[in-house]
């Protein structure tokens, strides 16, 4: 069977991850970074690394929307959700939530989703195409 139309199913991908994923961004810019910046100071990585976040969750969700630099984007967030998982996650990381699922199946969720578009790319709706296609 023929598929109906992927290009709208990964512009369908683009608008959830991305869309969902601004939510957590925007949250964060309005009540701030600094339990960020602690968690990473306490398992001894490097302040700066909370830049990771805003560009992550705020700035790659826009251009996942838009279509833009959809590959970068999907990897940044698959990054992002390796480190959730490693850093806030990892001790129940494995444990099955009251709900039945796995505590980290929104981590996994965002993290499937920024691969596949890795991988897929954004399809023909974007407002931005360009030349090099590890770009689009």
């Amino acid at each position: 069977m023929k598929p109906l139309n992927i290009n709208l199913g990964l512009l369908l991908l683009r608008i959830t991850t991305g869309g969902l994923l601004l939510f957590h961004g925007v949250s964060k810019l309005m009540y701030g970074f600094d339990f960020i910046k602690g968690m990473l100071a306490e398992k001894g990585f490097p302040q700066f690394l909370w830049l990771g976040v805003p560009i992550t969750e705020v700035i790659a969700p826009v251009l996942l929307i838009s279509g833009v630099f959809t590959r970068i984007s999907g990897l940044g967030i698959s990054l992002l959700m390796l480190f959730t998982i490693i850093l806030v996650h990892a001790a129940e990381a494995f444990t099955i939530s009251q709900s039945g699922g796995l505590s980290i199946e929104l981590n996994l969720l965002y993290l499937s989703g920024g691969l596949t578009l890795f991988f897929t790319g954004g399809g023909k709706y974007a407002l931005y195409k360009p030349a090099n296609e590890w770009l689009r």
